[in-house]
């Protein structure tokens, strides 16, 4: 399915994502429709047993604190958070939120319920 540029906006507003919506989000930036980020927050060893292809950092929740450079710098961009079940992803949403990042949207149901195209042992992101 075709998305215009409005509706891919739209989504990237919502709260959550389905895996075909973030599917259709990464095929539109690859055509250069739209912009944002595709940011893990599971660990290093969860990112190299599977990880989203087109994951663009990998800034796990046990280094949030420590990286929060990396956040600020971001603070702009739209954001798309995953993680395994959507768990982790919610709370990092929720805390980002209440530090003023507005344009925040995670996978509802993780990288776990995810059918797009997948990577094991992709390179590190930074």
């Amino acid at each position: 399915m075709e998305y215009t540029k409005e509706e891919l906006e739209k989504m990237l507003q919502n709260q959550e994502l389905s895996s075909a919506e973030l599917q259709a989000l990464l095929k539109a930036r690859e055509e250069g429709k739209i912009d944002f980020v595709l940011m893990d927050v599971r660990e290093v060893f969860e990112f190299t047993d599977r990880s989203i292809k087109g994951a663009d950092i990998l800034l796990p929740t046990s280094q949030m604190n420590e990286k929060f450079d990396v956040l600020e710098a971001l603070k702009e961009k739209p954001l798309v958070l995953y993680c395994r079940t959507g768990s982790r992803t919610g709370q990092v949403m929720y805390a980002l939120r209440n530090m003023g990042f507005d344009k925040v949207v995670h996978l509802s149901q993780g990288i776990m319920g995810y059918f797009g195209e997948t990577e094991q042992n992709a390179p590190i992101p930074s």
